[in-house]
């Protein structure tokens, strides 16, 4: 099985750092694509960690840590999230890289600048089944399930709430599409029935029409396995004011406060669940986090392409 983060894997990541000196790490997370209003928080995290790190003075002989951001675009722009990873290693002198956040950019960054770089990634994110078996000359880590977890645990949710079928909606990507044949798998593998098991795009101004081929299939409720600040908010309302569904199974990508405060009361019945922990470590990096600044008051991250100049 693919490694989790390990403690060991610290000293993995600052490989080559000289002593009592800056040491820059690199965030390469989607600033910007479908999973924003998330990833500030995710940033934030990280620089919080980073703080408390060079604040101690242990650290390497009294060595500081800080940040470099860059947008992933989260595979909106692969061409871009590429380019913003290669400038991470080649302009900033990043010692190791914080992401991707999103499978698919993960994964070509992997491949066509960790890899040839010789750097270590740690993903927060990345939850594609298929980065578990990834070559990766033991670069990449992450510290979220694989998709493979997460398709049992939705399946339990929904067998323990009575559902005996469901319509399947995907977004058209690496993470999409792993995550819906692990529900699909896990689900049927318990004696539940699929009705329909159709990917939709991002970016789309209407899904009446990816709405009513869920519709006709029909089931007990609408499994959306999407983004939250994209295509899986447009399914979810196109059925709401369609009146093709009116219950939602949320994978993890579909998580997050912006979804109830885009959709109201009407979300209000629907269910699902997402990776996270319940330990001492988890509530303490809580209570830091209600005194640190806010993430719309950390720096902009610059999204690099192959015609921009380092700014």
């Amino acid at each position: 099985m693919k490694k989790l983060l390990l403690a060991t894997a610290a000293t993995a990541l600052l490989a080559g750092a000289a002593q009592a000196e800056e040491v820059k790490l690199g965030i390469f997370i989607g600033f910007t694509g479908p999973i924003e209003s998330l990833t500030g928080h995710m940033a934030a995290a990280a620089e919080l960690a980073m703080k408390e790190a060079s604040d101690s003075g242990k650290f390497m002989d009294g060595s500081t840590v800080v940040s470099a951001r860059a947008d992933s675009t989260c595979a909106i722009d692969t061409a871009a999230g590429t380019a913003a990873a290669e400038r991470l290693i080649t302009a900033e002198g990043i010692k190791g890289m914080i992401g991707g956040d999103c499978s698919g950019i993960t994964g070509a960054v992997l491949q066509n600048v960790a890899r040839p770089n010789g750097m270590v990634m740690i993903s927060p994110s990345a939850t594609s089944p298929a980065l578990t078996t990834a070559e990766d000359d033991g670069l990449f880590f992450r510290t979220a399930p694989s998709d493979a977890r997460e398709g049992e645990i939705m399946a339990d949710i929904l067998v323990e709430k009575g559902v005996k079928s469901i319509a399947l909606t995907y977004t058209n990507n690496d993470y999409g599409k792993g995550l819906a044949e692990a529900i699909s798998t896990a689900f049927i593998a318990k004696g539940g029935t699929i009705t329909i098991n159709a990917a939709h795009e991002d970016g789309k101004a209407d899904y009446s029409a990816e709405v009513a081929a869920l519709a006709s299939a029909g089931g007990d409720l609408l499994v959306v396995a999407g983004y939250l600040d994209q295509g899986g908010k447009g399914i979810i309302q196109a059925s709401l004011d369609s009146g093709a569904f009116s219950t939602f199974g949320l994978p993890g990508g579909m998580v997050g406060d912006n979804l109830p405060a885009s959709i109201g009361p009407a979300l209000d019945g629907s269910y699902g669940q997402v990776a996270q922990s319940d330990s001492a470590g988890a509530a303490i990096l809580t209570e830091m986090g209600k005194t640190a600044p806010p993430p719309s008051m950390r720096p902009r991250p610059i999204r690099w392409n192959p015609t921009m100049r380092r700014r």
